[in-house]
C-alpha cells in the first residue's frame, strides 16, 4: 500500500512530533519495488541477478554493543544497568536527539508505520524514520506489515506509534557533547518512546533496538521473552529453540515437515508462543541449497535485503561463500518468503524446549535430555563457542556465556527472564534438551562438525517424540543425560567421550570448560534456588 510523498504523515500528523520540522521531501509506507527503486536511484545497493537488492553497511557489518545507551529517567528504573546497558543523561539525549532531528530535517526521508508483535494483546505500533530507503525496506521486512484495515483502524481511532526510530547512519554523535563512547550510538528514552541511531549503516540496530524494548515492557506483564526460533507440528505441537548466532536457530527451526512460526525472537505468555517479527534475519556466508533450500529461496528472491553479500561483478550473481566484507553476511526477507511459515505468527504452549549450542570443545554431546533446574541452568549460562579465526584475537576456540542466549538485548537482569521461563516450564511440563551443533571427536581443528543431517535427525526425533521412552545413560563430565539410541544417528557418537582416540585428552578438555561453566555459574548462583545453582557439571 503506497501512502505516497509529503512532509505530513497519511494521518496528517507531521514529523514535528519527534522534532523533524522539515525535511526535502518525505515518503510514507512504500512498498518494497517502491523502496528498491528509490534505493536504486539513490546508489544505496546494487541489483543482485535473482532478485535481492545488495547493499554494504560500511566499516559497521555488525552490532556495536558498546555503543548502546538507556536514557536514566524514571520510566527506565528497572534497568539492569552494567555492560550491556550503559546510561545516559536526559540532557544529554536532547542534544543528540536535537542535532540528529536537525540533520534528518534537510534529508530526503522513507517513513515506515509497522507493528512488533503478533499478539495483538502485546503488540508495539513502531514508526521507522530513516534517510535511507533500503533500511525502510529492511524494517519492512522485518517487523510486521499492518493490513489496510489495521491502518484505517489505527487511524480512526487516533493511535500514535508506541516507538519511533530515529535512523541516521550518516549522522555523526559527539562524544563530548553528549557523553556518547564514539560517533556512533543506539539510544533509547522508554520516556519519549523514542529510539536514535546514529553513526552506523548495519540495519540490524533497528531489529534489535526494537526488540530490547519488548524485553523491557512485557515482562512487567507477565509475557516470557525470549531469544529464539519457534515452529509447529501437524499435530499443534510447538516447539522453541534458544541459541546463539551460529548455533543453528535459524536453519533448524526452518524445516519442510513444521510450520516456521518464526526464527529469533518470541514471546510466551498465557495464551501460547507468538513471533515478535514478520520476517527474518538470516545468516548468508556459506548458504547451502542442500542444507537450508528454504533459506536458500529465500535469500535469492526479488525483495529480499543482502547485507554485505559480495557480487560477481560481471553476471551479479550473489557469492555467498565469500567472506571478503564480513564473515556476518546477512539476509533480511519476509517470512511469507518460506513457503510453510505462518504469518499469523502464534501457536500454543511448546511441547518441547532446546537449548542449542555449538561446542568447539568437542566435550558435550550431540543431545541430552535436562531437568526442570538443569534447564534453567543452561538458560542462564547461554552457552556456545567462538571460532579461531572468526572475530580478530580469537587464535583457538574460546567458550562464551550470554545469559538467556541474549545478553546484549537483555534490559533487565537475566534472572528476571529465568524466573518468568521457569514458571512456564514448571506450569506447562514441556521436555527439554540439549542440542550440540558443534565438534565431536575432538576439539575444532582435530575433530569434525556434527553432520547437519544427523542434528536434523536428533531435532526431528525430539519433537517427534521418538526420544521419549529412550533410556538414557549418564555422561558424567557435566551431569547430562544422554539417549542410548537416537533414530538416525550412529549410537557412537551420543557419548562424546568414546569419539575421542584419546580419552586423557577429552577429560582434560571436559573438565576445563566444566569449570568456565561454574566460574561463569558465580554471576547469578546467589539469585537463584539452590537446585538451580548445583545443575551444573559436578564439582
Amino acid at each position: 500500500m503506497d501512502e505516497g510523498t509529503g512532509n505530513h504523515g497519511p494521518d496528517g500528523a507531521p514529523l514535528a512530533a519527534v522534532g523533524i520540522a522539515t525535511a526535502a521531501a518525505v515518503h510514507w509506507n512504500l512498498t518494497p519495488p517502491l523502496l528498491y527503486e528509490h534505493a536504486l536511484r539513490r546508489g544505496e545497493g546494487v541489483l543482485a541477478a535473482t532478485g535481492p537488492l545488495t547493499v554494504e553497511t560500511g566499516a559497521h557489518t555488525g552490532r556495536s554493543p558498546r555503543d548502546k545507551f538507556v536514557v536514566r529517567e524514571p520510566a527506565s528504573a528497572d534497568v539492569w544497568w552494567g555492560e550491556v546497558n550503559h546510561p545516559l543523561a536526559p540532557e544529554a539525549f536532547d542534544e543528540l536527539h536535537r542535532r540528529l532531528a536537525h540533520h534528518l530535517g534537510g534529508q530526503e526521508l522513507f517513513v515506515q508505520d509497522l507493528y512488533a508483535g503478533a499478539d495483538p494483546a502485546h503488540r508495539l505500533r513502531v514508526r521507522v524514520v530513516s534517510e535511507t530507503a533500503w533500511s525502510v525496506l529492511f524494517a519492512h521486512n522485518l517487523f510486521i506489515v499492518p493490513t489496510v484495515e489495521e491502518r484505517i483502524d489505527d487511524r480512526a481511532q487516533g493511535r500514535e506509534p508506541d516507538v519511533t526510530v530515529l535512523h541516521a547512519p550518516r549522522f555523526a554523535a559527539d562524544p563530548a557533547a553528549e557523553g556518547t563512547r564514539s560517533e556512533t550510538a543506539i539510544v533509547t528514552s522508554f520516556s519519549r518512546g523514542l529510539v536514535l541511531i546514529a553513526g552506523t549503516g548495519y540495519a540490524g540496530e533497528i531489529k534489535k533496538a526494537i526488540f530490547a524494548i519488548l524485553q523491557y515492557l512485557l515482562p512487567k506483564r507477565g509475557v516470557a521473552t525470549m531469544h529464539c526460533s519457534a515452529n509447529v507440528g501437524a499435530d499443534g505441537e510447538a516447539a522453541i529453540f534458544f541459541g546463539l548466532s551460529g548455533t543453528g536457530k535459524t536453519t533448524l527451526s526452518t524445516d519442510p515437515t513444521r510450520t516456521l512460526v518464526g526464527d529469533d525472537e518470541h514471546g510466551w505468555d498465557d495464551r501460547g508462543v507468538f513471533n515478535f517479527e514478520g520476517g527474518s534475519y538470516a545468516k548468508a556466508i556459506h548458504l547451502s541449497p542442500v542444507a537450508e533450500p528454504d533459506i536458500h529461496r529465500a535469500v535469492l528472491r526479488f525483495g529480499t535485503v543482502l547485507e554485505n553479500v559480495v557480487l560477481d561483478p560481471e553476471t551479479r550473481e550473489p557469492r555467498l561463500d565469500d567472506d571478503s566484507l564480513t564473515e556476518n553476511t546477512r539476509a533480511a526477507f519476509p517470512l511469507a518468503f518460506i513457503k510453510n511459515a505462518t504469518i499469523a505468527g502464534m501457536a500454543g504452549h511448546p511441547r518441547h524446549v532446546v537449548f542449542l549450542t555449538a561446542d568447539a570443545f568437542g566435550v558435550l554431546p550431540p543431545v541430552a535430555r535436562l531437568g526442570l533446574d538443569q534447564a534453567l541452568y543452561w538458560f542462564l549460562s547461554g552457552y556456545t563457542s567462538k571460532l579461531a579465526g572468526t572475530e580478530r584475537g580469537v587464535a583457538e576456540p574460546e567458550a562464551t556465556f550470554s545469559p538467556c542466549f541474549g545478553a546484549p538485548f537483555l534490559p533487565l537482569p537475566p534472572t528476571r527472564y529465568a524466573a518468568l521461563l521457569g514458571e512456564r516450564l514448571r506450569r506447562h511440563e514441556p521436555a527439554c534438551w540439549l542440542v550440540n551443533t558443534g565438534w565431536s571427536g575432538g576439539p575444532y581443528g582435530v575433530g569434525a562438525r556434527i553432520g547437519i543431517g544427523h542434528t536434523r535427525a536428533i531435532v526431528r526425533a525430539i519433537v517427534g517424540g521418538a526420544l521419549a521412552a529412550v533410556a538414557t545413560a549418564l555422561e558424567p563430565a557435566f551431569g547430562l543425560r544422554v539417549p542410548e539410541t537416537c533414530p538416525g544417528v550412529p549410537s557412537e557418537i551420543l557419548q562424546p567421550r568414546s569419539t575421542w582416540a584419546d580419552p586423557a585428552a577429552y577429560d582434560e578438555a571436559a573438565g576445563r570448560l566444566a569449570r568456565a561453566f561454574a566460574d561463569n555459574a558465580r554471576r547469578f548462583a546467589a539469585d537463584v534456588s539452590p537446585a538451580v545453582a548445583a545443575a551444573g557439571p559436578p564439582a
